[in-house]
C-alpha cells in the first residue's frame, strides 16, 4: 500500500522524515535493536518530536515490525509505507524523500538518520531558526575536525605543508556527520537532491561524528548516550 496512514496533520510547514529500512546486513534489525535502554530509532524520534520548530514527524518504513515499534513509543509519529523499490541497498535517501514529497505537504523537510542517535532537539531547533533567519535553501549538520587530510595522489586537501599551522591556530575542516539535513520543497523539486541553492551548515559537537554503521560502533555510541542522559 502506497499511502499515508491515518492522522495526517493539516498544518505541515516543517516536517521531519526518518527513513527506517527493515533490511540491515551489518547489524540485523538495527533500527529497532536496543541501544542504551531504547530502540535505536527512539533516540532520534524523541529528538524530532521534542523540537519546537517541527510540526509533524514521519517514519518511512517497509517493515511492519519497525512500524509496530514506532507506534509503541507513543510519540505521535506518523507512518508512511515505503515501497520495496525504495528499500534496497542501492536505493538512495533522495529516492525516499521524493516518494515522501509526493504524499505529504510541507515547506521545509528535515531528513534525520536513525544512525545518529546523539542528535538533540536543541540542534534541530537551533538549525531551523537559523535556516529561516538567514534565510537558507538547504542545510546540513557537520562536526569540525582539526586533522590534516590528503588525496590519494599525495596532495594536501585542507592545509599547506610549507606552512603547517599549530592546532590552536588551525580552524580545521567541517565534515558531514549525517545527523540531519533541511531542504526547502522547491529545492527538492528542482534539484531532486537534499542540498541546493543557498546552503548552510549547523555545527555539532565533535563526538556526534559517531554514527552506527558497524557492530563496533554500538558500544562507543552507547557510552556517549549514557554520559549525556
Amino acid at each position: 500500500m502506497d499511502q499515508l496512514l491515518p492522522s495526517t496533520p493539516s498544518h505541515t510547514a516543517t516536517v521531519a522524515l526518518i527513513p527506517l529500512r527493515g533490511g540491515s546486513k551489518s547489524i540485523p534489525k538495527k533500527n529497532i535493536k536496543p541501544l542504551a535502554g531504547k530502540p535505536l530509532c527512539a533516540w532520534v524520534l524523541e529528538a524530532a518530536t521534542a523540537a519546537k520548530h517541527i510540526d509533524a514527524v514521519y517514519v518511512s518504513t517497509d517493515c511492519p515490525e519497525i512500524a509496530a515499534v514506532v507506534q509503541g513509543l507513543n510519540l505521535g509519529v506518523h507512518l508512511i509505507e515505503r515501497l520495496a523499490e525504495f528499500a534496497t541497498d542501492e536505493a538512495s535517501t533522495e529516492a525516499v524523500m521524493l516518494h515522501f514529497m509526493d504524499h505529504c505537504p510541507f515547506e521545509r523537510l528535515v531528513t534525520i538518520q536513525a544512525t545518529s542517535p546523539l542528535l538533540r532537539a536543541e540542534d534541530l531547533d537551533t538549525a531551523l531558526a537559523r535556516f529561516d533567519h538567514e534565510p537558507l535553501d538547504s542545510l546540513l549538520s557537520a562536526v569540525r575536525t582539526k586533522r590534516f587530510f590528503w588525496n590519494d595522489d599525495a596532495t594536501p586537501i585542507n592545509y599547506d605543508p610549507l606552512h603547517r599551522p599549530r592546532r590552536q591556530e588551525f580552524s580545521g575542516t567541517l565534515m558531514e556527520n549525517g545527523a540531519f539535513y533541511i531542504t526547502r520543497r522547491a529545492i527538492l523539486e528542482r534539484h531532486r537532491c537534499r542540498l541546493g541553492g543557498r546552503i548552510g551548515i549547523h555545527e555539532m559537537p565533535e563526538h556526534t561524528a559517531l554514527e552506527i554503521d558497524e557492530p563496533e560502533d554500538w558500544e562507543l555510541v552507547a557510552r556517549c548516550l549514557a554520559a549525556q542522559v
